[in-house]
């Protein structure tokens, strides 16, 4: 093996990482959540305010990354007086702990346009690892402008224990485990 000199090393540092950094697009973005309400219906809602950033490396899938922010005074379950009490001090407290954040810490490809995501969410103040499972739905050139922008989507589930985060209220009568569905379009940058 031939050595490789100083100046080829540093330029070989210097090239740019095969990753493409997308933006999430708040106007095609979803997160939802379901809760059970005492056995007898179910609530549906979901955060309006979400945005995050996706390093993509398609060779490479598992060394791409995801940064997602949530406001969780964005909560919308469709009742204003619901809203209220679940950004207050007895569910998510958005006065405290007025951000939530996702940061991957690994990827895991599945199938071919599947895998699983897991990263520390942080919630309420506490940080605890989720994966999501995902699915890749497309890439192509958005149709709706006359510019040529990339689009990716994608869509994934999770289940989480809102007791794990600290919010522990209510456990026995509103549910304790909470499914999370999530869609969404990103833009290349």
């Amino acid at each position: 093996m031939k050595p490789i000199s100083i100046a080829a090393a540093l330029a070989l540092l210097a090239t740019p990482a095969l990753a493409d950094t997308y933006r999430i697009d708040t106007s095609h973005v979803y997160v939802g959540f379901e809760v059970d309400h005492l056995g007898f219906s179910t609530t549906y809602g979901r955060f309006n305010d979400v945005s995050g950033t996706i390093e993509l490396d398609e060779e490479n899938p598992e060394a791409s990354s995801v940064e997602v922010k949530i406001d969780p005074a964005s909560v919308d379950t469709g009742h204003k007086e619901r809203d209220e009490h679940v950004r207050g001090e007895d569910l998510l407290n958005v006065a405290e702990y007025p951000q939530m954040t996702f940061k991957s810490t690994s990827i895991e490809r599945t199938g071919e346009k599947t895998g699983k995501i897991t990263g520390d969410l942080t919630l309420h103040g506490v940080t605890k690892p989720v994966t999501l499972d995902t699915t890749f739905t497309k890439k192509g050139t958005y149709p709706m402008t006359e510019e040529k922008i990339e689009v990716i989507g994608f869509n994934a589930t999770t289940t989480l224990k809102r007791s794990d985060f600290g919010m522990d209220k209510w456990t026995a009568m509103i549910g304790d485990e909470i499914p999370i569905t999530i869609s969404f379009e990103a833009h290349k940058q």
